[in-house]
């Protein structure tokens, strides 16, 4: 029974996913391309956000089925050193070796030739000339006062580093133990205090425990995320500009 629902569900779902992916986009395409000339139908603009919707939805749903392929393939494949590697390796090596140059209608053979040619031709591109070129003396630049400046280095708050953690994609960026950051999210109420404890330590001493280097891969989308947050400060500061 479970297997006749499970086929009934990929008929439905996931068969020929990405034949339904190019037939959403090509209407799309359509509609656009008719918004162009004339004012679409009301019925017509909201066909537009129905599909955009549904276009999301089903790039979601080919992003995770291709994920998880490759965690299967990775599980079964892993990275043996297979006949096929063998073979790519093999034939890369036998098409990378230069027998023969042609340098200005010239035929340039032997190992000591070709080299002198390259070295000559990368030379001459990228030689340094005399020439005037612009420089940033006399130009004003807009500074941060003391206050904005002290502004961008304040320790993050509880809000900032959830908001950070929740614009994350949940299924990127696994550890070797297979945890991601949708681990974090389900389990935030337990988890945020030692988080937090994380990085204030990072804050103040600017160093990285020794510990976390098991789970590095995980955490580095969320201080990427955190450190977004600077430069929206720093924008905040210059007026948006």
């Amino acid at each position: 029974m479970i297997k006749i629902c499970l086929k009934e569900w990929h008929q439905q779902h996931t068969k020929n996913i990405e034949g339904k992916i190019l037939e959403v986009n090509n209407r799309i395409s359509s509609l656009d391309t008719k918004g162009e000339e004339f004012d679409l139908l009301e019925a017509e603009t909201k066909e537009i956000r129905e599909l955009s919707i549904e276009l999301h939805s089903l790039s979601h749903v080919h992003t995770i089925m291709n994920w998880q392929k490759a965690g299967m393939n990775w599980v079964k494949e892993g990275d043996a050193n297979s006949k096929f590697f063998h073979n790519m390796m093999s034939n890369r090596q036998r098409r990378n070796p230069l027998h023969l140059l042609h340098v200005d209608g010239v035929i340039v053979e032997g190992v000591q030739n070709i080299r002198i040619a390259v070295f000559n031709h990368f030379a001459s591109h990228y030689s340094s000339s005399d020439v005037v070129r612009p420089g940033i003396q006399g130009l004003n630049f807009r500074k941060l006062t003391y206050a904005q400046a002290g502004n961008l280095v304040r320790p993050f708050s509880l809000e900032e580093v959830k908001h950070a953690i929740w614009d994350c994609e949940s299924l990127k960026s696994p550890v070797p133990d297979g945890i991601n950051v949708g681990f974090i999210k389900d389990y935030w109420h337990e988890l945020k205090d030692d988080l937090m404890r994380f990085l204030v330590e990072f804050h103040r001493n600017g160093k990285l425990t020794k510990g976390v280097n098991s789970t590095f891969i995980a955490f580095i989308a969320i201080l990427i995320f955190i450190a977004g947050q600077s430069f929206r400060r720093l924008d905040e500061g210059l007026g948006g500009k």
